[in-house]
């Protein structure tokens, strides 16, 4: 399989998925588990709360890697990934400096909104030669010979 071929395939596939808004998550999730830097040790010391600051970001991760996955429940999924994100706030480094939070939130919210059957979107310089063309239909008048008796 060549190159082309397989970036192919991966745009048909990646086109039938809320593949952005996955991503998103994925690497909100991974950008909060980075900026947690205590050790695992200190981590069940300090309890419950220090937990959740790695359960968070890692259900995050786990959320966006479903809506890849599997983009029939993405609605279920993005809710809760939503909620996991603004949980962040709370327990995990104001949600990695607010930067994992942002890009979780927005993540979630393309899944959301995410449409599986639309119709593909046609570049503004089609539309333009569409309304060209239609204009110039309009602009040279009836056929030769329209009206009259055959």
């Amino acid at each position: 399989m060549t190159f082309t071929q397989w970036r192919d395939r991966f745009r048909g596939w990646r086109g039938h998925r809320p593949f952005a808004g996955g991503v998103l998550l994925v690497l909100g999730g991974a950008e909060i588990l980075v900026t947690m830097k205590a050790p695992l040790p200190v981590i069940l010391h300090v309890g419950m709360q220090g937990l959740a600051g790695y359960l968070l970001p890692t259900l995050m991760v786990l959320c966006g890697l479903l809506i890849i996955f599997n983009p029939t429940q993405r609605l279920f999924y993005s809710i809760i990934a939503i909620l996991l994100s603004l949980g962040t706030w709370l327990t995990s480094n104001i949600g990695g400096f607010v930067i994992g939070l942002l890009m979780g939130a927005v993540g979630s919210s393309l899944s959301f909104g995410w449409l599986p059957d639309q119709e593909p979107r046609q570049s503004r310089r089609q539309r333009g030669k569409e309304t060209r063309t239609a204009e110039s239909v309009r602009q040279d008048g009836p056929l030769p010979g329209a009206g009259e008796p055959a």
